[in-house]
């Protein structure tokens, strides 16, 4: 059994009773669909006026029996009704009981349809939900390795390609085969020679069509890594628009998403061709085995005379109701490939091992009383450090700020102290107490954090900022927005904090962004706040703005700023002076300048103004 269908079990478990039904109803469907091919026989009696006179009612023997036994009965009445009331009654009988049976064979394929569609639904929606919570949980590490396109083709399209052919098995290992053995069943009482020439040409159509499925899994796990590709080129095209348009790049970006499409269309093209193939070929062969029943068949009838030319008749009607289902059981194979290709991918997801964790005994930390620690911290993303022996403390309410050029390693520590990253050599303590032995929820919940880039959401202000504080008053916000500076644009605004800001916030000023990004820290009121380059990427006058809202917003507050711009950070109570990874100077604004060192120069080259 394929690893990925056992993977699948656990999902179709809550389901279970969808399953069962699907497989009873489709039970009932197969032999439902014999039975009405079997009905046309009385009815070609009548017609053909052959039908057997029975006058005495039969006897019922046993289950053994019970074939002769119904046909028997059906003849008894048959023929009781064409002595009383005529042949065109008899007639009557026989088609209503086609009806009959036509009408409850079709009942129970909707009945397993049903079924089939809640459980493929209902594993559908949780495989979504569990993908969700995978990708959610996952640390940051694994995106700087993965494209977000790639991933969203695994959330999207992988899990509906699990939805839409995984599920064929259902039909592939019961409404197909059982529809199949019935009608080969009631062949066999009908003609034992017959049944045995057909048995001669199955092996040889179900070689011939599975070497036309070969390789079928593979190229089906090709297709969608290039899907996840062009999902990803498109969703970075439209995230960088500005920088292709400004550098003249559309038709290199155009040039690039034309050979994904071409890779995608030569690989859809190889596998619509096996699938497309699949289904002629296994009715051709059908087709051929008619044929051949038609001529040795006919030769029973006419020549030997050995068989009923009416059973004959019902006998290649039950043939040629094998093709339907042959055909199916065909597509249904290579849909269970493409399925099973879905579903590693899916998996591949799922199964990633999260190693950024809460220990199982962590504790939760609910308030910050003195310090927090960073000891001789060595740390790496690839092969070279890019912490060395790093070491820094910062009291309750103080202000310490990380500068240094680009490389030194300070966004780092804003990644290691929310555990973005967890430290490979030394230990970061809140409190003396080591955050890897901290619930990540406590811990994220003493800090506030303001990167570079504003993260905003497609959305209101109001509910942009809810992240920060979920359940927060109107007044609140307001409030929090007041503190960033904020409020003074966001009033004159059409619908006020209800307004929406577009895609990433796009209706709004880089000043505006970052402002807002502010609000929300405040209004979640961490006690420890670290700002990562809060201010670098605006113009003078937001840089004054935003300035002064961080400043409102650290007050009476520990922070850790992690600044570019050193005019951003003269009131700090400790500067830390960085390069390449290591502890350079360290002190106030004023011992830093009287040292005419590292951070000195950083100043001039600043042009910064005393």
């Amino acid at each position: 059994m394929d690893d990925n269908l056992k993977k699948i079990f656990p999902f179709v478990k809550p389901y279970k009773f969808h399953v069962i039904w699907n497989v009873i109803y489709n039970i009932l469907y197969a032999l439902f669909s014999t039975i009405s091919m079997l009905t046309l026989f009385p009815m070609l009696e009548v017609l053909f006026k052959k039908a057997k006179v029975i006058s005495k009612y039969p006897i019922y023997t046993g289950f053994a029996d019970i074939g002769s036994y119904v046909k028997q009965l059906l003849f008894y009445y048959i023929s009781d009704l064409t002595k009383v009331n005529g042949p065109q009654y008899a007639l009557l009988l026989a088609v209503a009981l086609v009806i009959f049976t036509f009408l409850f064979k079709n009942l129970f394929n909707y009945l397993a349809s049903y079924h089939l569609m809640h459980l493929k639904n209902g594993v559908l929606a949780d495989l979504r939900i569990k993908m969700f919570d995978k990708i959610i949980d996952l640390p940051i590490p694994f995106y700087s390795e993965k494209r977000k396109g790639d991933v969203m083709a695994r959330m999207l399209g992988d899990i509906n390609e699990v939805q839409n052919s995984f599920f064929s098995i259902l039909e592939l290992v019961v409404k197909e085969p059982l529809t199949i053995v019935f009608a080969i069943i009631a062949m066999f009482n009908i003609s034992i020679k017959l049944t045995l020439f057909v048995f001669i040409f199955i092996p040889i159509s179900g070689y011939i069509i599975s070497k036309i499925g070969k390789n079928l899994k593979a190229k089906s796990i090709n297709l969608q890594y290039e899907s996840g590709f062009l999902i990803s080129l498109v969703d970075e095209s439209l995230g960088g628009l500005k920088v292709v348009k400004s550098y003249n790049a559309e038709r290199s970006f155009k040039n690039r998403f034309n050979d994904s499409v071409s890779r995608l269309l030569k690989l859809s093209n190889s596998i619509g061709n096996k699938n497309n193939l699949a289904s002629p070929m296994s009715e051709f062969m059908g087709i051929v085995t008619i044929a051949v029943l038609l001529w040795y068949g006919g030769n029973l009838v006419l020549v030997e005379k050995t068989l009923d030319g009416s059973l004959f008749l019902v006998y290649m009607l039950l043939a040629y109701n094998i093709l339907t289902p042959a055909k199916s059981i065909s597509k249904a194979s290579y849909a269970v490939k493409s399925g099973m290709a879905a579903a590693q991918r899916v998996f591949e997801v799922l199964e990633v091992e999260n190693e950024i964790t809460d220990k199982p005994d962590a504790i939760v930390k609910e308030s910050f009383e003195k310090n927090i620690t960073i000891e001789n911290i060595n740390f790496r993303y690839e092969e070279e450090n890019v912490l060395k022996n790093f070491s820094i403390e910062v009291p309750k309410g103080k202000t310490v700020a990380l500068v240094g050029q680009s490389g030194s390693g300070k966004s780092t520590i804003a990644n290691l102290l929310t555990r973005f990253y967890d430290v490979q050599e030394g230990s970061i303590k809140i409190d003396g107490i080591d955050i890897k032995d901290m619930t990540m929820n406590s811990l994220r919940h003493l800090m506030g954090l303001v990167t570079q880039d504003s993260i905003l959401f497609n959305d209101t202000i109001k509910n942009n900022l809810l992240i920060g504080k979920i359940g927060a008053t109107d007044e609140e916000i307001i409030d929090a927005l007041k503190v960033a500076n904020a409020y003074e644009f966001v009033k004159d605004l059409p619908k006020g904090i209800n307004t929406n800001i577009g895609d990433a916030g796009g209706k709004l000023s880089g000043g505006q962004k970052q402002r807002l990004s502010i609000a929300r820290a405040v209004l979640k009121n961490p006690p420890i706040m670290i700002l990562d380059e809060a201010t670098s990427a605006l113009d003078t006058e937001s840089e004054k703005l935003v300035q002064v809202a961080l400043e409102n917003m650290m007050q009476n507050r520990t922070s850790i700023v992690i600044a570019h711009r050193l005019s951003t950070i003269q009131k700090a109570d400790k500067i830390v002076v960085m390069k390449k990874g290591e502890i350079v100077e360290q002190g106030t604004h004023a011992e830093l300048l009287a040292l005419n060192g590292t951070y000195s120069n950083l100043v001039t080259l600043q042009s910064f103004e005393q």
